[in-house]
């Protein structure tokens, strides 16, 4: 166990925006609360999961929609309390700890906040490894964990409750209900014990985020390169640099969707790269020809300083580099790939491990 101060929020949320492939919402807003939650409640402590009981109930919590929305649109924190105390009191049952369901974006943050007010501890894992667009595309789903009671919640004190017959339906009711609150919503979902979380879960990412992110920090004051630091220390792969020079965005159906398009520089000119998203970034193609696709991590940094840049973030005339992270093995089970693979969202390609790509 090892108690979480203000900077190592920073650290947090820095990491996490690279762990959140271009998506999870934007974690400075996450950060700004769960700082303000631990100035005012106290700090939070960071367990892993061997330091609870088996039986121990864990709730995680988050924000469902899409992250161009929360540009304008601010939670206001009594949301995603409600949202959290709800699924507690249909269980009946204490809830001891509260995690992170993506360790990517503003949810790696949200559920700081979330144990920093009910004074709970928070645990050392998440369900992805990453940011997936969609609530079933969990590990919890690869072993059988319900989405549900899940809980949803706005900042106006709407409140719903829902249970359904497959995590899939939780993710179509749900994306529903998050449209008419206003294209986001603060949730609580995949109550398990200790003893699940232990064969489902993907732990030490909230530790790995935050090593990310001093790595940042650290690249920058030593005046390192920022893009190559960071490759390494996440045992990356650089797959492009190249100026921004057109970004297609939208807002469908609960989703930030859309298409950068990057023109080469350097080593890449002349070459134009073209990167898909659906709130997270899942598939890069260089002249038509895919060169990392989903469960894989694809990344963008700014040239310079390193930092991650989100989808929402994207502009004209940003110098990037693009690189990939191998994803949790996990996702590269048959189960996994049909639930986060290429195909999946609707890409005519077979997944092909970054490494096997950049190394053969």
């Amino acid at each position: 166990m090892r108690v979480l101060t203000e900077s190592d929020i920073e650290d947090i949320a820095l990491g996490a925006a690279v762990l959140g492939t271009g998506g999870g919402g934007d974690p400075y807003i996450g950060m700004l609360m769960a700082r303000r939650a631990i100035q005012d409640y106290g700090p939070v402590e960071l367990h892993t999961l061997e330091e609870l009981e088996d039986d121990d109930l864990i709730v995680p919590t988050a924000m469902m929609g899409a992250p161009t929305v929360m540009i304008e649109k601010m939670p206001n924190g009594n949301d995603i309390i409600n949202a959290f105390r709800t699924v507690g009191k249909f269980l009946g049952r204490p809830v001891k700890a509260t995690m992170s369901i993506e360790a990517g974006g503003l949810n790696s943050v949200i559920p700081i906040y979330v144990a920093a007010r009910e004074r709970i501890p928070m645990i050392d894992c998440d369900g992805m490894g990453r940011a997936f667009p969609e609530l079933q595309m969990v590990t919890h789903t690869l072993y059988d964990i319900s989405s549900t009671p899940f809980a949803m919640s706005d900042e106006r004190g709407n409140t719903v409750l829902m249970e359904t017959v497959s995590n899939e339906w939780t993710e179509t009711f749900a994306r529903g209900v998050t449209v008419n609150m206003g294209a986001m919503s603060m949730i609580a979902l995949y109550a398990a014990s200790i003893k699940s979380l232990k064969e489902a879960a993907i732990p030490g990412t909230m530790s790995k985020a935050q090593t990310i992110g001093r790595t940042i920090r650290s690249a920058r004051q030593n005046e390192e390169d920022p893009v190559n630091t960071v490759r390494e220390s996440v045992g990356g792969f650089l797959i492009f640099k190249g100026k921004i020079s057109d970004v297609e965005r939208r807002t469908e159906a609960g989703f930030a969707k859309g298409d950068a398009f990057l023109d080469g520089i350097g080593d890449y000119q002349g070459q134009r790269l073209q990167l898909s998203f659906q709130n997270e970034h899942l598939v890069a193609r260089v002249e038509g020809e895919f060169k990392v696709t989903v469960p894989d991590l694809i990344v963008l940094l700014d040239l310079d300083t390193g930092e991650p840049i989100t989808t929402e973030a994207m502009r004209y005339g940003y110098r990037v580099a693009l690189i990939a992270i191998p994803c949790d093995p996990k996702w590269r089970t048959k189960k996994g790939l049909e639930l986060v693979g290429p195909r999946f969202f609707g890409y005519d390609v077979d997944y092909v491990p970054v490494e096997a790509r950049y190394r053969s």
